[in-house]
């Protein structure tokens, strides 16, 4: 599965938590991440992480053009509710691109941690007839 992660700058370290905690988990899958969040993903966990640019420049269009495309098979994205600053991604393009491309979404840490759980468990293994074959 290609699994793809956002954070806004003050959900960075929830998400390097999360990304250890299920560490084992997420070995067994392609990572995406916009720069920052994928390389603070890689130094926490030492896993690969595919990295876009950053979320500001362009890392958000990029993450964007992999779910339109059906490359990427769900997404987390961790994102303060209380702080919205234009420096940061979109969490409305990113859920709505996902929801029109039937892509599950999680935007906090329970729904993370039951779409994890879920995937090691195959219950989204039906992702895997949706994604082209290259």
């Amino acid at each position: 599965m290609n699994i793809g992660f956002i954070a806004q700058s003050s959900r960075k370290n929830l998400i390097e938590n999360f990304c250890l905690a299920y560490k084992y988990i997420l070995a067994k899958h392609d990572l995406y991440a916009t720069e920052t969040t994928g390389r603070r993903i890689e130094e926490a966990t030492n896993l690969k992480v595919y990295k876009f640019l950053p979320g500001s420049v362009g890392g958000e269009k990029q993450m964007i053009d992999m779910i339109e495309r059906n490359y990427i098979d769900l997404v987390i994205f961790f994102y303060n509710p209380i702080l919205n600053s234009p420096n940061e991604p979109d969490i409305y393009s990113i859920t709505c691109t996902c929801d029109r491309y039937n892509i599950p979404i999680a935007t906090n840490i329970a729904t993370a941690e039951s779409m994890v759980l879920g995937l090691a468990n195959g219950d989204l293994d039906w992702r895997n007839n949706m994604r082209p074959t290259i």
